[in-house]
């Protein structure tokens, strides 16, 4: 029976984008808690994943350009860690920006907010940080309309220029700000404001 297991593990694994980031949660419904992890260490030692922190593990994307193996992705970690402890996170401060494509300085460190306790992350050259804020900022909100709100409130209100709700605007799907227009209705008026101009609202008033 441990067999098929295994085999399932390894299937999903298998099928799965090179770079996908995975915690033991993502095969609950294959086998128990014990039986995944020793699958998950014994694909590790074959090299089929790599271990980026305890109970994070990585299917490793190979660079034919670079001839060798990417570092893992620091946001597809960020999201493993939620996922594995029921967090709701969303990115923020300038890892907020970067993602959104609003800035190019590189970030020493990524930064999400989230409903879990202020924790840090570090392997090799890369940290993660979480911090903690209340419900009420990112509860309910999709990963793509915390995302934004972030952004602008880092920017702050009088460097959103019309340069930036374009940028956003051409960013994002006509899905996102639907949802976004929706879900923003209770932000600080100057954010949901920008959020109108960017869904396209404001023009068609």
């Amino acid at each position: 029976m441990a067999n098929g297991y295994s085999k399932q593990i390894q299937e999903r694994i298998g099928n799965a984008l090179e770079g996908t980031v995975f915690v033991n949660s993502d095969f609950a419904d294959i086998a128990d808690t014990e039986t995944v992890r020793r699958n998950l260490n014994r694909l590790t030692k074959t090299g089929i994943l790599r271990r980026v922190l305890k109970g994070i593990y990585e299917k490793p994307e190979y660079s034919e350009m670079l001839k060798e193996y990417v570092a893992a992705d620091p946001e597809a970690v960020a999201k493993a860690l939620a996922r594995n402890y029921h967090w709701t996170i969303a990115p923020c401060g300038n890892t907020a920006l970067n993602l959104l494509g609003l800035s190019t300085q590189v970030t020493a460190v990524w930064s999400y907010i989230s409903d879990g306790p202020y924790k840090t992350y570090e392997w090799n050259s890369t940290k993660i940080e979480f911090k903690h804020r209340t419900n009420k900022e990112i509860t309910g909100l999709s990963y793509m309309t915390a995302l934004v709100i972030q952004a602008l409130k880092t920017l702050g209100k009088a460097n959103v220029t019309s340069e930036t709700i374009q940028a956003l605007s051409s960013r994002l799907s006509m899905e996102d700000k639907n949802v976004m227009l929706k879900e923003a209705s209770e932000s600080t008026d100057w954010v949901y404001n920008a959020i109108r101009q960017i869904v396209g609202e404001a023009q068609r008033k």
